[in-house]
């Protein structure tokens, strides 16, 4: 069984590859791909005013346009002093074709004035499970922490070396691939959403 995981971040697939299933529960090895295996697809932009739009964009244009079964997501930094932003400019709150330095760099000069106690913070993801004739399923996650003044740890990505976690008193850099799948938002929406990819069948 083939499935394909909307994302061209190699983070992040080589991230879900540690969460998802790799068969159903009738034993059927599952196959998962990324746009990288289908390089003539180009993906919508990302117009949605919420997360769950953006994660069904994503998701359902690209399950029409290869056939497969596909699992897309959309994340957003939700930081309570900026009144939840990024939110779901994540991934482009620096400008568009800003890379993980110049969002966090963009970040932590917004907070520069904000003491740590007021830094509170989520990571809220949602994940979409879209067939090609439009049906979908949504799983979300989340997790609580905050935003460090500077940078802790040399693991992950993206915003990971600046939030804090407040469950494991680390930031997300400081841990290991295997721990912050325990408690990541991506992993917990995931994990969620495995229920319906154990009941697929090829």
């Amino acid at each position: 069984m083939q499935i394909l995981i909307a994302t061209g971040n190699a983070h992040k697939f080589n991230e879900l590859l540690q969460i998802l299933p790799r068969s159903n529960q009738a034993g059927e090895v599952i196959c998962y791909k990324n746009l990288a295996d289908f390089s003539s697809f180009v993906p919508p932009e990302e117009t949605g005013a919420t997360l769950e739009e953006n994660a069904c964009l994503k998701a359902v244009s690209a399950a029409r346009a290869t056939g497969l079964i596909t699992l897309s997501d959309d994340t957003g930094l939700e930081v309570d002093a900026l009144n939840g932003a990024p939110g779901v400019h994540t991934a482009r709150y620096a400008g568009e074709n800003a890379d993980a330095a110049a969002n966090n760099s963009r970040l932590l000069a917004a907070l520069q004035n904000v003491p740590t106690a007021k830094r509170t913070a989520r990571f809220r993801t949602v994940a979409c499970l879209a067939f090609p004739n439009g049906k979908v399923e949504l799983c979300e996650g989340k997790v609580e922490g905050s935003i460090t003044t500077q940078y802790h740890g040399a693991n992950g990505f993206g915003y990971d070396p600046i939030f804090y976690v407040t469950e494991k008193e680390k930031t997300f850099a400081e841990l290991s691939a295997n721990e912050k799948n325990e408690v990541s938002h991506r992993g917990r929406a995931f994990r969620l959403l495995a229920k319906y990819i154990l009941q697929l069948n090829g």
